[in-house]
């Protein structure tokens, strides 16, 4: 197994190559940017931030790291990492990166998974410092920045494999990165993802949109899998980290929340849509 940090970084500024230097990235206009004690890079400039800081905070990011760290999506990580190495070639160097990384725990779960004689560049991303602060502190093989998945600092076509785990896909930026005949692995929540948490915290639940998801520009559907597991949860602080790592943390009402936070154990199921997209352009074979 051999998992190496991916190179290809471009300068969020103007695009043009980064090239590491010492304890710094620079492109060719002059544009610097520090690497971290920790490892990582920040190439989220100030001008492209909503916020002073932007995604997960440091609690939910450590929320969702006990929550990951315990297993509890262990089928969900195992099915990437299938989705992820199937058609790489063994015996030649690929690439992949996680948009959205988090704290880096399914690229982890990749990691462990790579064949003794692949080598896999990696590179994990996300739009909170926090996330790839933790992650950087776990793993120091792959690269991990700071960055947004709206302007992603990667040169073009330099990826074999761009992973989307319950995040927000940019098919534009993703097809832009992406070599020709390279695939997206997009992971969302089914119908029934978490629906028993759901029915605890919201009065009602809405219908569910039951529509497949278009095929972005670009790309080309691979078949769909559907992902579905029981997960026991069985003290109330994994409750609490579950909830503080979803969205409904912030979409549910204090009565709701209220809710959830007397419960001393839940039972509940996964349901989650595993979509491969090839990127158009591959070179057709003869024969």
């Amino acid at each position: 197994m051999s998992v190496t940090p991916f190179q290809a970084l471009a300068c969020p500024l103007d695009g043009t190559p980064l090239h590491c230097t010492g304890s710094a990235w620079r492109c060719a206009s002059g544009h610097s940017f520090d690497i971290a004690s920790q490892g990582y890079i920040n190439l989220l400039p100030v001008q492209n931030k909503r916020s002073r800081d932007p995604g997960d905070s440091k609690e939910m990011v450590a929320a969702r790291r006990r929550f990951l760290t315990a297993g509890f999506y262990q089928p969900i990580a195992a099915a990437v990492s299938r989705a992820v190495l199937a058609g790489l070639p063994a015996d030649a160097s690929s690439s992949c990166l996680d948009a959205g990384c988090g704290e880096g725990y399914y690229l982890r779960q990749l990691a462990a998974t790579v064949p003794d004689e692949q080598t896999l560049a990696l590179l994990g991303l996300d739009i909170s410092k926090w996330a790839v602060l933790s992650a950087a502190k776990q793993d120091r093989r792959p690269n991990w920045v700071v960055g947004s998945n709206a302007n992603l600092p990667v040169l073009p076509g330099t990826l074999d494999r761009v992973l989307c785990m319950f995040g927000f896909p940019v098919y534009p930026e993703f097809a832009r990165v992406l070599k020709p005949g390279g695939r997206l692995v997009q992971v969302d929540a089914g119908p029934d993802h978490l629906r028993e948490l759901r029915e605890i915290i919201y009065p009602s639940l809405k219908p569910e949109r039951t529509a497949e998801m278009p095929t972005p520009a670009g790309f080309s559907r691979l078949p769909t899998e559907t992902l579905r597991f029981s997960i026991e949860l069985t003290r109330a602080a994994q409750i609490a980290d579950l909830l503080a790592m979803t969205p409904h943390l912030y979409r549910a009402k204090a009565e709701g929340r209220a809710e959830a936070a007397a419960l001393t154990a839940l039972s509940l199921g996964a349901d989650v849509r595993l979509t491969c997209f090839e990127r158009a352009g591959a070179k057709k074979h003869p024969g």
